[in-house]
């Protein structure tokens, strides 16, 4: 039923302006007008991490349900996890719309939104009340004017701390000047003392552990990378997103959108985050589990994510063009992978391919 209407729906929702397509799709998805997935998840792809299991690895990144409006219907809907935000301390409008470009034949968007979103105390609301089904993490950022924008990520750890399955602290979105400045070695290591401290207060109350992973952006330059890699293992952060949208503009896109502002997401995007991953993996040795993101369209695009090193993978563009039999697709690939390669489960997949990822080079 999910997949036949989805199918029905999408034109109709590509000819919409993408923001109000997309309010479309969450309203929809709150009625439960959809109906659910009822085909339980193949056992070779639970995923065993942060002391926790999750029946498969895939899951919905931030950007789709900023307000937590519906973490519990995409976990119905077929996703091992799902992750809400990027949530700030203050409501925030975001930038002026237009905002969200469509670049139909590159299977991709632009988005200049600019963490629009509800605030802290009304996401928190909605997050109370919640069915709590499955795996949830929050997405933490900082407000476009704050005079203290670490101060703003900790109020988000504080604030969560009882409702996420894990967090993710985003320093790399392109849209809020100054933002990505957070990646330096130096920013990084403030941000991180801080972040982590107001966890271990937390725990020294009685509270359990949440983890924290960071999300990096695809236009960090390589040589950085192993001096921000270091910093993120010094801290002992639980898992590394690689990664956001990007500025790059590929030669190969639609002309009209090369001047665009904006983060890149989608196809165009796959090489050059999936490179990234890989290089990442192998400055970290395996020894830090990896998010897997960009480009996701298929299963074998989600295959080569974890061959690169992700022990999880998230998307989101591709549910504009795919539609969520996407999912259940990319979970029948990745069983046969796991056949293919004579392995017990999709984890044994994951880095087997990282060193020839990790030796192409990134592109424009």
């Amino acid at each position: 039923m999910l997949t036949k209407l989805a199918s029905l729906a999408r034109p109709m929702l590509l000819l919409m302006e993408p923001e109000r397509a997309h309010d479309v799709t969450l309203r929809s998805l709150e009625s439960g007008m959809f109906g659910w997935s009822t085909k339980p998840d193949d056992a070779r792809l639970g995923v065993d991490i942060w002391s926790g299991h999750l029946p498969n690895p895939i899951g919905i990144a931030a950007g789709f349900d900023k307000n937590g409006r519906v973490p519990d219907v995409m976990i119905r809907v077929g996703f091992g996890f799902a992750e809400i935000g990027t949530v700030t301390p203050l409501p925030q409008v975001g930038n002026p719309k237009p905002r969200v470009l469509r670049l139909i034949r590159d299977r991709a968007l632009i988005n200049r939104l600019g963490f629009n979103n509800s605030g802290h105390m009304r996401v928190k609301a909605r997050l109370r009340v919640r069915d709590k089904e499955g795996f949830m993490g929050v997405n933490v950022g900082a407000n476009k004017d704050a005079a203290d924008r670490t101060a703003d990520y900790v109020e988000g750890i504080k604030t969560f701390y009882d409702d996420a399955n894990y967090f993710m602290v985003n320093i790399s979105s392109p849209n809020t000047p100054g933002l990505r400045d957070l990646q330096a070695p130096a920013a990084l290591d403030e941000l991180l003392d801080r972040v982590m401290a107001a966890r271990g207060d937390l725990i020294a109350s009685g509270k359990p552990q949440v983890p924290i992973a960071v999300k990096i952006a695809p236009d960090v330059a390589v040589d950085d990378l192993p001096a921000i890699c270091e910093r993120l293992e010094a801290h002992k952060v639980d898992a590394i997103a690689v990664s956001n949208t990007t500025l790059a503009r590929p030669a190969h896109i639609d002309r009209l959108f090369h001047n665009e502002v904006g983060g890149l997401s989608g196809r165009p995007l796959f090489e050059r985050s999936t490179i990234m991953l890989a290089k990442v993996y192998q400055l970290t040795g395996g020894r830090i589990p990896l998010i897997g993101i960009g480009g996701i369209e298929s299963g074998a695009t989600a295959l080569q994510k974890i061959e690169a090193g992700a022990t999880l993978i998230q998307l989101y563009t591709a549910l504009v063009y795919e539609g969520p039999s996407l999912i259940e697709r990319i979970k029948d690939h990745l069983v046969d992978a796991v056949d293919a390669a004579g392995a017990a489960s999709v984890q044994e997949l994951v880095g087997r391919k990282a060193d020839e990822w990790a030796a192409r080079e990134i592109g424009d």
